[in-house]
């Protein structure tokens, strides 16, 4: 594979400048020991402190593509509520009771939080999910943290916002499955929820509109609350990150070549690839992007998650096939290279992997290092405790005597 010129030194050349700082120092400064020989004595751990010492604006810059847009790491900041779906106190408390009441669904027992757990990373630890009637889904479920910031949801990027992702996860007959009519009358029947929907949107009838944008009031608030090492060490915390976590994000930003796709302060470009994990033409066929856009390159397409909490939203890929260990071992491999049987040598739509993939021939501690800085990406974990609103408590006051 052809690879495109790197935007920035790599790390060799990068300590070398570091020593040549310290030796242009050394002319400069007091008498002490020679600053050259100093950075001749300095690991490799001492030597990326002093590279990473100041803020993410002055880090080595990262090895990119031609193509890449690239964002700088950074710490999470908190969503924007859109104009249509203002946020307010009591909007995303309706919205955190709803999403966490399985009566809204078709079975009366499926909430949003059965698929995203905050005690799992806000996904729910499963290969793929378990829907109506705990029928298994074809899809593995990508953490709700952030996705306020993600300009397009699901793995195949059908939904351009969280108020269409809950319309479509509610109408879903495999999915959540609601009754319109039943969920209604059950919310109408309690006190609670008639004062909350009052308070949000100044009468307290509920309506199918109002769920969806309560909810998704709610969900854009999940955001990660920088607990995690890596985010200390965004704020200035330089050993909130072990030796072996800083050289894996050194080496993720620079000669693995992660940060093509994996970058800004989700670690995700939002964007659509192809791994070669479409399984085309076998068992488990998923053609992805495609089969929203019917555009033949988008075949075996999907969106890049997020890494923020990876470490607790295992197994992986679309189709949650893999732990960490496979996962790494097929980017050393390069992932799949998929070639076409002499039937499909004129196919249109075989699917063609990322030329941004090539080879990364990880050793055991490179997987190690690799395996500490996402890590380090993890935050504390959320225990949430709801109290769910009674029904059957409201009376109308036209039926009172």
């Amino acid at each position: 594979m052809t690879h495109r010129a790197p935007t920035r030194l790599p790390f060799v050349a990068a300590a070398l400048a570091v020593a040549a700082i310290l030796t242009a120092s050394c002319r400069q400064g007091p008498k002490e020991e020679p600053p050259a020989a100093k950075a001749a004595a300095m690991s490799t751990a001492e030597t990326l402190r002093f590279l990473y010492r100041g803020e993410p604006s002055t880090w080595p810059t990262p090895v990119l593509d031609a193509e890449v847009e690239w964002r700088e790491f950074a710490e999470v900041p908190p969503a924007k509520h859109p104009d249509h779906n203002p946020h307010s106190a009591a909007k995303e408390e309706l919205g955190r009771l709803l999403f966490h009441d399985g009566r809204l669904s078709g079975s009366r027992q499926m909430a949003c939080a059965s698929c995203h757990t905050p005690e799992l990373g806000w996904a729910d630890g499963r290969g793929t999910s378990l829907g109506h009637g705990a029928m298994p889904l074809s899809r593995n479920t990508p953490s709700l943290l952030n996705s306020g910031h993600m300009p397009r949801l699901f793995w195949d990027g059908r939904a351009d916002g969280l108020e269409q992702l809950v319309l479509r996860v509610f109408h879903n007959p495999s999915e959540m499955r609601i009754d319109e009519e039943a969920m209604l009358a059950g919310l109408a029947t309690s006190r609670r929820y008639r004062e909350l929907f009052a308070e949000a949107f100044g009468d307290d009838e509920p309506t199918v509109s109002r769920v969806v944008h309560a909810i998704a009031c709610f969900c854009r608030t999940v955001t990660s609350d920088g607990s995690s090492a890596f985010d200390k060490f965004l704020r200035g915390d330089r050993e909130a990150l072990s030796d072996s976590a800083l050289r894996g994000m050194h080496m993720f930003r620079t000669q693995w070549r992660c940060a093509n796709c994996h970058h800004g302060p989700l670690l995700s470009d939002g964007r659509f690839h192809n791994l070669g994990l479409s399984y085309y033409g076998r068992k488990l066929q998923d053609l992805g992007r495609y089969e929203i856009t019917g555009e033949a390159a988008d075949v075996g397409r999907f969106k890049t998650p997020s890494l923020r909490n990876v470490a607790r939203t295992g197994p992986y890929m679309h189709n949650g096939l893999f732990d960490l260990d496979g996962v790494l071992n097929m980017y050393s491999a390069g992932m799949v290279t998929l070639r076409p049987k002499p039937e499909q040598e004129s196919d249109p739509l075989f699917p063609t992997k990322s030329e941004l993939l090539s080879p990364l021939d990880f050793d055991a501690a490179d997987k190690a290092d690799l395996t500490a800085f996402l890590d380090s990406l993890t935050e504390r974990r959320r225990r949430v405790r709801v109290e769910l609103p009674e029904f059957g408590d409201f009376v109308s006051p036209a039926s009172k005597p």
